[in-house]
């Protein structure tokens, strides 16, 4: 493809403490940017990270036509950057803006961008356990128009940030029992900004009620478990596994697909079904219910100490947790290169001044 690069003149890296590392509040040097026009996309380009330039009548700022993926890189001990399955990440994204009708994105050149990026701001992947490079590829309308009906015209663009970890304590859970986030046919699959944003709301009253995330419920009987604000979930009961099957209304997570892999590679018996409350709280009464945890890319492996139905609250203790901090240990192992990638997930980014030189 032959991405144009345009370097900044003047790095911010020197200014950062990688020991101090927000989420998502510091971004790097670089950004990718394509326009899709005319049915086809344009030449993209790497340049500094800078504001964009939005028309009032911008059609994503009225209807919402945008989508988004969130992946990470890390570094090995020799410090090459290493990707985590991102040929999974591009489908997935591309799986959204068909649901959102809008243009895929050539998987060669998504790969090509990421990596060219990785590599121009590797010096920005911090080195700490846990931390790593979050990498936001993200596709928005750009038509000029007051009127629902698909865009003609996108922007695809990615941008880096540094971050620590997501969550560094367990986290509780408020079941709900009033608002939903997706219903079959809807788009609980796609990675949409308008999810999240509906997603709130319901977040802002668990916080205020003492708990840190929203653990959402199936939309007719709020019986039957579906995933967190920010990751899926996995419950342990009895030695087993369960998780959620995908209905339609559950993001296909990555991180969950492979917490999968690495169960059933290590002889655990995994459950995909429709999990209900009442078996929950029935292992939890019988002393079967063993961990509780969450997984996302942001998140990775989150334990959970508490989960409230209602009146009904389960307290957990992730001290005794052995499944789960060993998945955690495992995903870790294999982002800093420390472990054998048996599944062939990482991908090394290669330094492409070498490459051309």
């Amino acid at each position: 493809m032959g991405i144009r690069i345009q370097k900044t003149r003047e790095s911010r890296l020197s200014s950062i403490d990688f020991d101090n590392l927000p989420f998502g509040k510091i971004c790097s040097d670089h950004m990718f940017v394509m326009d899709y026009k005319n049915g086809q996309w344009e030449e993209g380009e790497i340049r500094p990270l800078t504001n964009f330039s939005i028309h009032p009548a911008n059609l994503t700022l009225h209807y919402a036509q945008s989508i988004f993926e969130g992946m990470k890189a890390s570094v090995m001990r020799d410090g090459t950057p290493l990707l985590f399955r991102l040929d999974k990440h591009v489908e997935r994204m591309n799986a959204s803006a068909d649901r959102m009708c809008m243009p895929q994105v050539p998987g060669d050149i998504f790969c090509e961008a990421i990596e060219t990026l990785v590599d121009l701001d590797r010096a920005w992947i911090p080195p700490q356990d846990g931390s790593a490079l979050y990498i936001r590829p993200y596709m928005f309308a750009t038509d000029e128009f007051i009127g629902v009906r698909p865009s003609e015209t996108y922007k695809f663009v990615i941008f880096t940030c540094p971050v620590g970890p997501y969550y560094t304590a367990p986290v509780s859970l408020l079941a709900a029992d009033k608002y939903v986030r997706a219903v079959t046919g809807g788009v609980g699959e796609a990675k949409t900004a308008g999810n999240y944003a509906a997603s709130l709301y319901p977040a802002k009253m668990a916080k205020e009620l003492g708990y840190d995330q929203v653990m959402w419920m199936d939309p007719f009987e709020f019986k039957y478990i579906q995933e967190v604000g920010t990751m899926n979930i996995f419950f342990v009961m009895d030695g087993k596994a369960y998780t959620p099957n995908l209905s339609g209304t559950i993001l296909k997570g990555i991180t969950r697909d492979s917490i999968i892999h690495i169960l059933k590679d290590e002889g655990y018996e995994v459950i995909e079904a429709p999990l209900s409350k009442d078996q929950v709280l029935e292992a939890h009464k019988n002393g079967q219910l063993q961990e509780v945890f969450g997984t996302g890319t942001a998140a990775v492996v989150s334990y959970v100490n508490k989960i409230a139905f209602g009146e009904t609250i389960i307290h957990l203790n992730p001290d005794n947790y052995k499944i789960s901090p060993f998945l955690k240990s495992y995903i870790e192992g294999l982002r800093s290169g420390d472990r054998d990638d048996k599944f062939g997930w990482t991908q090394k980014v290669r330094s492409l001044e070498l490459a051309h030189s």
